[in-house]
């Protein structure tokens, strides 16, 4: 039976998980949130500053600071700790750290009790979704890490901006490593239900060339915010708000996001980027698009890209 309150446990309140906090007061989540920090002190300081913008929120939400023994009754426990990225250090460079942080994290979390879903939003997020699966001993399909979902997002809206379309009419999606050796999934993009090939192929001023040039962007797009800000923060706490609504809500949507592998798309055991089917038992099923020869073979090197680092900190051992 559905608790009457869902409960949130957010570990990790650096730029990520309190832009996350912020983002589900404004959209209107309602029932409690728990803030947990290495720091207590800025947990505590987030849980007060929040709340005092509860008089001008859509909605009420429950708000404070806590430790791991607030996971036991959690619905969602979401992880946003760990090493940021720095600037020139790519996602896969984070690897080793985080693992090793992921693994004093999780198993705390355990020991509460919690029997939830996580969702897993630090870098590199496909290495750590597979070891929060390996470090909780929960179904693999209670760990959704947010993959290519902000790739997707930044897809998206790139597209609309070059064709002057909604960006939300835009249907076109980023698989593979949330990293460097992502694709785009071109024989399976629209605007509408027009496939984008077609689209072009009636109106010549679109180009190929430009295209590319906006995947080399979506692809690079971290690298570029975080030398100009430091760091990346507002779109993917907003693309966590919308999977959180979708596992609260049992709204069974289609995302992009981190899961297991298990003979889908030709291959298993590896968490990566596909859409997928989110309901409030974690994932319900796998999208497997029809890809073309060229696309298959750049996704099956993004899932040797991972599968190598998985092998080099002997997770699947």
């Amino acid at each position: 039976m559905q608790k009457e309150i869902n409960k949130i446990v957010l570990v990790g309140t650096g730029a990520v998980g309190s832009s996350y906090a912020f983002a589900l007061l404004n959209q209107g989540i309602q029932g409690e949130l728990v803030l947990i920090d290495v720091n207590k002190n800025k947990a505590e300081g987030d849980a007060m500053d929040l709340n005092h913008g509860l008089p001008f929120a859509p909605s009420h939400l429950k708000i404070r600071s806590g430790d791991y023994s607030e996971c036991k009754n959690a619905d969602i426990v979401v992880l946003t700790a760990g090493a940021p990225q720095k600037p020139g250090e790519t996602r896969l460079d984070l690897a080793e750290k985080n693992t090793a942080i992921y693994k004093e994290i999780v198993g705390e979390i355990m020991e509460s009790g919690f029997n939830g879903i996580f969702l897993v939003a630090a870098n590199p997020v496909d290495i750590l979704s597979y070891a929060t699966w390996k470090f909780s001993g929960l179904p693999k399909e209670r760990i959704i890490g947010s993959g290519t979902i902000l790739d997707t997002a930044r897809f998206r809206y790139m597209l609309g901006h070059y064709f002057n379309i909604d960006t939300r009419n835009i249907h076109a999606y980023i698989i593979g490593e949330h990293g460097d050796s992502e694709l785009p999934v071109w024989s399976n993009s629209s605007i509408g239900v027009v496939p984008i090939k077609e689209w072009m192929a009636k109106n010549p001023q679109y180009k190929k060339e430009d295209l590319d040039d906006i995947f080399i962007h979506v692809r690079n797009a971290a690298y570029e915010i975080i030398e100009k800000k430091g760091a990346t923060y507002y779109g993917i706490a907003m693309g966590l708000v919308r999977l959180t609504k979708a596992v609260l809500g049992d709204e069974h949507s289609v995302v992009t996001i981190s899961t297991y592998l298990d003979g889908e798309y030709g291959h298993e055991d590896v968490f990566i980027g596909v859409p997928a089917v989110v309901t409030r038992n974690g994932i319900k099923t796998i999208i497997e698009m029809n890809l073309d020869d060229e696309e298959q073979e750049k996704f099956s090197h993004s899932v040797n890209t991972l599968k190598d680092i998985i092998k080099d900190l002997q997770l699947n051992s």
